[in-house]
């Protein structure tokens, strides 16, 4: 079977499990979005007890609702927030947390993020990388809504400055045994549920 079929027929299953089992959350349908899920900001907050969030001082992060608590969380931190816009059609937006202070909620969002960020022409190296998924394999290769968006944020990072950590907050659900695998396809560093945190590479470990 063709891969790119493959994904589509995993990114079907993925979204109808998540709304058949009741753990789809705002915004609906899940079609052709990264999903929001119960328990994304108990996962955006584990994130916070990673050593790798305490040390960063800028977080990248992608723009969708799931991840939206780890932005206010990074902003309430005072940590720099580089946000991409949607479909990267203005690039990325820097937002400063002294510039947000009390406004955190909603600078953490597209809207709040263009109206309190600017339009970076010049990127600085992020300390993370959060992304989104619709499903990540257990080897780290995500699998994202379809247009490449994703893989694209994070490439053009690390094509600029080397590896950096990549984190994703999935709901347990999403986490399956391996997702179909393209030439451009990203990996993430750690998966992070609202239970626990799972580094790839211990996953591999127990695998050999």
């Amino acid at each position: 079977m063709d891969i790119s079929l493959k994904k589509k027929m995993m990114r079907e299953e993925i979204w109808d499990f998540l709304v058949k089992e009741k753990v789809a959350r705002f915004p609906l349908p899940l079609k052709d979005r990264i999903p929001n899920f119960e328990g994304s900001e108990k996962a955006a907050d584990l994130v916070k007890t990673l050593p790798e969030w305490s040390k960063a001082e800028v977080i990248f992060s992608n723009p969708d609702y799931a991840q939206k608590k780890i932005r206010k969380n990074a902003l309430k931190e005072e940590k720099y927030l580089i946000m991409a816009s949607p479909k990267l059609k203005q690039g990325f937006i820097g937002i400063s947390p002294e510039n947000v202070k009390g406004k955190e909620e909603f600078a953490s969002t597209i809207k709040g993020a263009f109206k309190y960020g600017k339009i970076l022409e010049k990127t600085p190296k992020p300390d993370l990388i959060i992304t989104g998924c619709v499903a990540v394999g257990k080897n780290g290769f995500r699998l994202g809504k379809g247009g490449g968006y994703g893989d694209r944020e994070i490439q053009l990072i690390q094509n600029q400055f080397g590896k950096i950590p990549v984190v994703t907050t999935v709901h347990s659900f999403q986490l399956v045994e391996e997702v179909p695998v393209e030439k451009n396809d990203t990996k993430v560093d750690i998966i992070v549920t609202s239970e626990k945190i799972i580094r790839v590479q211990d996953l591999k470990k127990l695998s050999k």
